[in-house]
């Protein structure tokens, strides 16, 4: 499983027919999945993401979490976070997992972040997810910028 975290002020994704879901302070995650991924990668990464403090307390130190700040989550699914570009000028995408595996990781990852993010208040700490397999567009202002890339085989 691989995971690219933004601290955002604001973000949002859109699909077509869809919905727009939007969120204020928090993180944008792109979730990739491979093969290998089971419960234990999906319910690790949540933990991580939850406790990770990443946003700045008095002394402008990151020392606070998501549910410290009230803050969201946008989870947004991104197979292409597995091309294989080495050697090859067009992407293959070999190393992700197959769509319907990738689809029910998926699906439990946002069910395992919303269990593991208490609201501090009624409207903050909110997951929202992104579109399964539509041809989506997301919207983000980075805050910081602070990115990470979290590979669950390296956490």
């Amino acid at each position: 499983m691989i995971l690219v975290l933004q601290r955002v002020t604001s973000a949002s994704v859109s699909a077509p027919g869809q919905p727009t879901q939007s969120i204020g302070l928090g993180f944008l995650l792109l979730v990739g999945f491979t093969h290998t991924d089971t419960e234990v990668e999906l319910r690790h990464m949540a933990a991580k993401i939850s406790t990770l403090r990443l946003f700045a307390d008095g002394d402008q130190k990151m020392n606070l979490d998501l549910s410290a700040v009230g803050g969201s989550l946008l989870v947004v699914p991104q197979f292409t976070l597995y091309a294989e570009v080495a050697g090859q000028r067009r992407p293959s995408f070999t190393r992700a997992a197959p769509r319907d595996q990738a689809k029910q990781l998926f699906d439990r990852f946002v069910e395992l972040l919303k269990q593991g993010l208490p609201a501090a208040e009624p409207g903050s700490c909110r997951v929202l997810a992104g579109y399964f397999g539509a041809h989506m567009s997301v919207k983000l202002d980075n805050d910081g910028p602070v990115t990470l890339v979290l590979d669950s085989d390296r956490l």
